[in-house]
């Protein structure tokens, strides 16, 4: 049964709560609702209490404008609290990059792991790129063009733009559009999206960073620089998976992790 707690700032946020155990909030990355970490939620749920949230305005949460990152912080922070006043946190892609900010900025996080967190180059070209989606983005979703906003960054990411229009046109993806920019405003990408290097080295918890070896470049770059910048980080890479890496794959990593 679904349940909310209430944010700093007012915002009813909605989650579930799955097993017994030291808890542990999972954080979805762009375009996510909590059921696509349900699968890893169930994988944990043995040994691990796991919270699996709608982040604001997705799903049963609600969203309150302006949207600032650290509004995300406090949701995240309301959550722990909900559940003891301490937990440990996974974060996918642009999940993790939210995770980022919330340790840095001292929600209490007992340990932490990152899962690709979607940073890109320090070079010009990458990081003009990186601001030019943003703001195409950003424009189409001001203009409630949803469909537009879906298919520009898939087609980005490389995915054929016959697919692209199929995605697109989903209206569970329609509706999670809107948040797009949060998400983009999350990873720095507004002006650059590269890793937030004074960020990273502020965060003293145990971290875990996670790629996968059959994943683009820039995402097992981006993870390997993260573990070298944080003052106890390590890093893993799962062989042969990629972005999506399934559950059952994910999870024993993660929960070995956590109970060290």
């Amino acid at each position: 049964m679904t349940s909310y707690v209430t944010s700093a700032d007012g915002t009813k946020i909605a989650f579930d709560r799955l097993g017994r155990g030291s808890p542990v909030v999972v954080i979805g990355g762009l375009f996510c609702y909590r059921r696509a970490m349900q699968g890893l939620a169930e994988q944990l749920a043995p040994r691990f209490t796991v919270v699996n949230y709608d982040r604001r305005g997705r799903g049963e949460s609600d969203d309150t404008v302006p949207y600032a990152v650290e509004r995300e912080v406090e949701d995240l922070a309301a959550l722990i609290a909900e559940v003891g006043g301490t937990a440990s946190v996974y974060g996918h892609s642009s999940g993790a990059g939210l995770a980022v900010q919330a340790a840095a900025s001292g929600v209490p996080i007992a340990r932490l792991v990152l899962h690709e967190p979607p940073y890109g180059g320090d070079d010009e070209e990458s990081k003009r790129g990186a601001r030019q989606l943003a703001e195409n983005i950003r424009t189409a979703v001001g203009e409630g063009r949803h469909a537009d906003a879906v298919k520009l960054f898939m087609i980005q990411s490389g995915m054929p733009s016959e697919m692209a229009e199929g995605m697109s046109s989903n209206p569970d993806m329609q509706a999670v559009a809107p948040t797009m920019p949060y998400d983009f405003e999350i990873m720095g990408d507004f002006s650059g999206g590269t890793i937030p290097e004074a960020i990273v080295r502020a965060i003293t918890i145990p971290t875990l960073v996670i790629a996968g070896g059959a994943s683009p470049d820039f995402f097992r770059d981006a993870a390997t620089r993260i573990a070298a910048l944080l003052p106890d980080g390590r890093h893993t890479v799962l062989e042969g998976q990629d972005h999506g890496a399934p559950a059952d794959v994910v999870a024993p990593v993660v929960a070995a992790f956590l109970a060290t």
